[in-house]
């Protein structure tokens, strides 16, 4: 069986141009610079104490979706991830684009991750964000 020309061309070319490509080479990252200001001041940045360790945690802010608004009753069914539902009573904030547009009071009663809140003031829309802060 022969092998068209253009093939064994094209497979030539590829084969050549990988093997002469030169290995990447590497710098060291220069030391950090003083800005020019001496010695003296460089001292007490590298004051000989260990890093403290960087300690990350978890935000604790309650945040769930605008399931459903109803105009005529002024208010709306709340939908929260599981197990993080807001106790009756509690007052949440609607955000809309990351402003805030409105306040909503929940009163129940509660299903799943769902419950429902009265609009107290502002506006409210399918898809808005509510936060407790």
């Amino acid at each position: 069986m022969k092998l068209p020309v253009p093939t064994l061309w094209l497979a030539a070319m590829w084969v050549s141009g990988c093997a002469t490509q030169p290995a990447p080479v590497f710098q060291s990252v220069p030391p950090a610079s003083t800005g020019g200001l001496g010695a003296e001041v460089a001292a007490p940045l590298s004051s000989g104490k260990a890093e403290s360790p960087l300690i990350v945690t978890p935000e604790a802010t309650l945040t769930g979706r605008v399931a459903v608004y109803n105009e005529a009753g002024r208010f709306v069914v709340l939908d929260f991830p599981i197990g993080h539902l807001p106790a009756n009573e509690q007052v949440m904030f609607v955000f809309r684009q990351g402003l805030k547009v409105g306040e909503v009071k929940v009163t129940g009663p509660q299903r799943d991750h769902n419950t429902v809140a009265d609009l107290v003031s502002g506006e409210a829309r399918k898809g808005d964000e509510v936060r407790d802060r």
